[in-house]
């Protein structure tokens, strides 16, 4: 019997140290990203360069096909720098794998609510994730510069991902209110999770997200 204990315990030992190992590595992965987006990230509009695009990252709908805040408060803030003249388009990049869900859609409601007019909004219907909105504003719209815009949470991981796709990529915080306090939490815990699998995904998978024919957003930039 004692055997078997001392077995357990070192078990027990054994697991722990491999979970503090884990949470460790997890949490290093999050801060050097942090630290590499660091000096492409802009607090106000006044410290960004100009660049052709702003690029919206989806966020999530209520049931009724309505922008939460989270999602209202991105395309807001990528409408505050098309005023300002930051940048000529908008590209709203978010899911639309249902038919009842159209993140894209949504996003050019508001912005067409805030006087952007529609020739100047590019909706991409397979944003499904930062990675796949990254490589398509690439690979499908032809975009070498962008602004990526989303919460301050979010926003590390954005400009790493597009950076590391070969993207011109600068990031603007759209942090526009406080939103409930056990957002923060849950934001925070899962951006470490998702830091990990997009350095996974950047620098040994390099999944491919959908494709599809060329839509240049300006095509007599294309050579």
């Amino acid at each position: 019997m004692e055997r078997v204990k001392s077995i357990l315990r070192r078990w027990a030992r054994w697991a722990l140290w491999g979970a503090g190992l884990s949470a460790g590595s997890l949490l290093l992965a999050r801060g050097w990203v942090v630290w590499a987006a660091r000096p492409y990230i802009a607090p106000s509009p006044e410290d960004l360069p100009p660049r052709p695009v702003a690029l919206v990252l989806g966020a999530g709908l209520w049931r009724d096909g309505s922008p939460t805040p989270v999602l209202q408060d991105r395309v807001a803030a990528a409408v505050d720098l098309y005023l300002a003249g930051k940048v000529r388009k908008l590209l709203l990049s978010g899911d639309n794998r249902f038919v009842y869900y159209n993140e894209p859609e949504a996003m050019r409601q508001v912005a067409l609510s805030l006087g952007v007019p529609d020739e100047d909004l590019v909706l991409d219907y397979a944003g499904r994730r930062t990675y796949d909105s990254c490589y398509r504003a690439r690979a499908i719209f032809g975009v070498s510069q962008v602004v990526v815009v989303t919460q301050r949470f979010h926003l590390a991981r954005a400009v790493y991902t597009c950076r590391a796709l070969e993207l011109d990529a600068v990031g603007y915080p759209a942090d526009r209110r406080v939103y409930r306090r056990g957002l923060y939490l849950n934001w925070n815990l899962r951006e470490v999770l998702a830091t990990f699998r997009a350095l996974v995904d950047l620098h040994g998978l390099h999944p491919l997200p959908v494709l599809g024919p060329p839509e240049p957003i300006f095509p007599e930039a294309m050579p």
